[in-house]
């Protein structure tokens, strides 16, 4: 489970690597698009040394996040059983988690480059855009980004690698840590804190 996390959370990371399509055919796709650039030329700004870049896009990939919907996601129906205070403090928790886990991954796909493929729409404004990274000695590896376009501009809530979900990972993992402890939104947190040093 650990490993299967690591390679669809490590996947966020490709979305730097690569210049601009010639022509995006709907938001979410040009949302992908435009990110990807943008990413590539944070991570390729020589004038900042590595820990700034790295620091930087950490913020800027949690920034295409809608972090607290997915963070909501994954607790399932603990969501509403939590105190406020306790669920705004998971929240940082899992935002500083997800940071760490891009900043230690984003190495990785250095030198290679993301197409977008194609998209589908799932449901109103809920798209999956398909995309392929190739470069280095890997084979080209498809990634899969679901973005919504429904809020004030489109948002990242998930990515998945070869048919795998970083959500659906995810919330199976977070609710093992919260039948171990009852439901206990805090300890979910510290669990969180815990694995986001283990990055760092």
């Amino acid at each position: 489970m650990h490993r299967r996390n690591l390679l669809l959370a490590g996947a966020a990371a490709a979305l730097a690597f690569s210049p601009l399509p010639a022509f995006a055919a709907n938001p979410a796709e040009t949302f992908v698009s435009q990110n990807i650039q943008r990413g590539f030329d944070l991570l390729n700004d020589r004038s900042a040394s590595a820990a700034e870049r790295k620091t930087r896009f950490a913020a800027f990939v949690t920034g295409l996040t809608d972090v607290r919907r997915v963070a909501l996601f994954l607790l399932g129906r603990h969501a509403t059983a939590a105190a406020p205070a306790d669920i705004d403090a998971y929240v940082a928790a899992y935002q500083d988690y997800a940071q760490a886990v891009y900043q230690s991954y984003f190495a990785l796909y250095a030198g290679q480059s993301l197409r977008v493929i194609d998209s589908r729409e799932r449901a109103p404004n809920d798209y999956v855009v398909r995309t392929s990274v190739t470069g280095g000695n890997s084979a080209a590896l498809e990634i899969d980004f679901r973005v919504r376009t429904d809020g004030a501009k489109p948002v990242l809530v998930d990515l998945g690698v070869a048919g795998l979900w970083l959500a659906i990972a995810q919330r199976d993992e977070f609710g093992a840590v919260l039948a171990q402890s009852n439901g206990d939104v805090k300890a979910l947190a510290a669990h969180l804190r815990a694995r986001a040093a283990q990055y760092r």
